[in-house]
């Protein structure tokens, strides 16, 4: 029979009933001087009911892999501990629809020998997981109910397979066949330690088997190259439409970004909402006035203190804004009416014969209150996709074409390197109408390169400033988070500029140096009084937004 259908609008079916209900069964709350049964709060019951999901078009589960990002202390380790004990054990394997078109499962040991592992850098990390799934067993209902479970120190043998911890390198794992991996505590996965190798490694032989990974994060810090970081940025892909799969599960909460750690109601409120089912005020175990004293410590760095606790992804040392900052000053339902006044910013780039191709950005910035949206950004794909890939020309031609079509264009500054001559017939084509100009000769042309470098630090700081003053707002796209967050401060005569982490990285700020040349445009159109010129607030425009790869 099949599924029954969906009793609301994007249920999916899932085996997450019958796990959790296992659970209560058969698993032992761990750190307990006498037995109580595993209860799951209702957070971590959703993600269970999510990562059992099954997609109905195939009948198999939904995601390869999950990543449960928290702040310390929240219960990561114990729950993917009894997750692990679950995949050992309880009928997690899709098996077809019951009489009521509910799903059903199987048991791996129907399928091939169960072989579990929980992977770390380091062997102190593994305990993370390790010792409450030990207490679990041990005390737990299951011991008796499955003859042949036996929860030693250092591995657990299985009724068939065995469940162990891995802390060795990458290479001794390659060809290993499991069916389940817990990778606890990725944010400190880099390539100095092994940690992306080894998960890569990992991944490679889940898929062999078509077995499951879940990593266990605190917030990363952007920069470093952890795991952590790459499954965010993998997100991110998904989210944008630039994925070819999207078997990711990522679950992440953090405190508002505009938590003031330095005032009581507000770090509580932060604390609250990031630790949510888990937090005292909200029926837990956490409790938060202790989390907050830890946080004004003076021993505890602040930016740690956001990562650990908060849940926030900070920024690498030689970060330009901050996540906490950018996410700030977001307001995704603001709407630019074609009737008000805009400008526009434009980076772009050509193909490259080496390396990665920058990305091409086409940003606005409304005049009356400082508002930016992203009108376009095109990105050279991953894999295959991205051999010899050309930005589309024509289609960001089409585009500054729509943007001056279905906006009041005041104002268009853009960087002409490698697009002189489309430049220059933007200005030949609009300069007359434009309202504020770059210069006489040339209305619209606006270089972030060569003997101009106190302006483009000016430029620069204007916009950093006004983010961190919260006197613009954004319409809150990923992309162009993404690469305003990518973008690293680095030293000139005239001062701070920006640039990618590296000339060759595939991390780009394009989308952000547009965004800046907007805001500049912005800055010299209120100098000419033109903010005055509001027009009807709200009435929607015609343009549409632009995400191409």
């Amino acid at each position: 029979m099949p599924w029954r259908g969906p009793k609301y609008p994007g249920e999916l079916p899932t085996l997450g009933y019958q796990v959790i209900d296992w659970m209560h069964a058969y698993l032992a709350t761990p750190d307990r001087a006498e037995y109580e049964p595993l209860t799951l709060t209702r957070e971590q019951a959703q993600f269970v009911l999510n990562l059992y999901a099954i997609d109905p078009r195939t009948g198999q589960r939904r995601y390869r892999r999950a990543c449960l990002s928290r702040p310390k202390g929240w219960g990561k380790s114990p729950l993917l501990a009894a997750l692990t004990a679950v995949e050992a054990l309880a009928d997690v394997v899709p098996d077809g629809y019951d009489a009521d078109g509910e799903p059903v499962g199987r048991p791996w040991a129907d399928v091939r020998t169960p072989w579990l592992q929980l992977a770390a850098v380091s062997e102190d990390q593994t305990r993370n997981a390790w010792a409450p799934l030990l207490e679990m067993l041990r005390d737990g209902p299951v011991i008796d109910a499955y003859r042949g479970v036996e929860p030693l120190d250092t591995f657990v043998n299985l009724p068939s397979g065995r469940i162990e911890f891995v802390t060795s390198s990458a290479t001794s794992r390659e060809g290993n066949r499991p069916i389940w991996c817990v990778l606890d505590q990725t944010e400190e996965w880099r390539p100095s330690n092994g940690g992306v190798r080894l998960a890569a490694t990992l991944r490679r032989n889940l898929g062999k088997t078509g077995g499951t990974s879940v990593e266990s994060p605190n917030a990363y810090v952007p920069g470093e190259g952890s795991v952590a970081e790459d499954t965010a940025e993998y997100w991110k892909a998904i989210r944008e439409g630039r994925a070819k799969d999207e078997g990711l599960l990522y679950d992440h909460r953090e405190a508002p970004a505009e938590t003031d750690m330095g005032d009581r109601d507000s770090l509580l409120a932060g604390l609250a909402h990031a630790y949510g089912d888990s937090a005292d005020v909200n029926g837990g175990w956490v409790r938060l006035e202790r989390i907050a004293a830890e946080v004004w410590d003076p021993a505890t760095d602040p930016q740690d203190a956001r990562r650990f606790y908060l849940g926030q992804v900070t920024h690498a040392a030689d970060s330009w804004i901050t996540q906490p900052e950018w996410a700030s000053t977001v307001s995704a339902d603001k709407v630019v009416g074609s009737n008000e006044p805009i400008v526009l910013g434009f980076d772009g780039s050509r193909r490259r014969s080496h390396a990665v191709t920058d990305a091409t950005a086409l940003v606005g910035c409304r005049v009356s209150d400082g508002h930016i949206f992203l009108l376009g950004c095109w990105e050279q794909p991953d894999g295959r996709e991205g051999k010899d890939w050309q930005v589309p020309t024509v289609e960001v031609l089409a585009a500054v074409h729509e943007a001056f079509r279905n906006y009041k264009v005041v104002g268009m500054y853009a960087d002409p390197a490698k697009w002189e001559s489309h430049v220059a017939s933007w200005e030949a084509k609009y300069g007359r109408r434009l309202k504020v100009k770059s210069s006489v000769q040339h209305p619209i042309e606006w270089w972030m390169t060569g003997g101009r470098s106190s302006l483009i630090v000016r430029a620069l700081e204007k916009f950093r400033s006004s983010v961190v003053d919260g006197e613009l707002t954004h319409d809150g796209s990923s992309v162009l988070a993404r690469h305003v967050l990518n973008a690293r401060r680095r030293e000139s005569r005239s001062g701070i500029q920006i640039m990618k982490e590296h000339p060759e990285s595939r991390r780009k700020i394009d989308a952000a140096v547009a965004a800046v040349l907007a805001w500049q445009c912005r800055v010299d159109a209120m100098a000419k009084g033109l903010g005055k010129d509001t027009g009807t607030r709200g009435t929607p425009g015609k343009g549409r937004v632009i995400v191409l790869r």
